[in-house]
């Protein structure tokens, strides 16, 4: 007997935990931790805009409600992308 091919992963990119200095992300099977420090826009969000995150290309991920946009290498290697972002006062 064959078993059946599994069918299509729908949680391509799924918020997994979040605390106080910034959250967990699973993408195509690894989590990535995106500090706050590294990427303010997050801080004050709600969590509700935080989790709806969409994949729309293999590397390019966006939060509709937040208007951000992020490739994976600024968030594995944060440090090649310095801020220019500074929040209103």
């Amino acid at each position: 007997m064959k078993s059946r091919t599994n069918g299509k992963n729908i949680s391509e990119v799924e918020v997994l935990n979040i605390s106080q200095h910034g959250f967990w992300l699973l993408l195509n099977g690894q989590e990535h931790f995106l500090a706050f420090e590294n990427f303010p826009w997050f801080k004050d969000a709600s969590i509700s805009s935080v989790l709806n995150v969409k994949l729309l290309k293999p590397t390019h991920l966006y939060w509709p409600d937040l208007d951000v946009d992020l490739e994976l290498e600024s968030i594995v290697s944060p440090e090649k992308y310095p801020l220019i972002y500074k929040p209103k006062t």
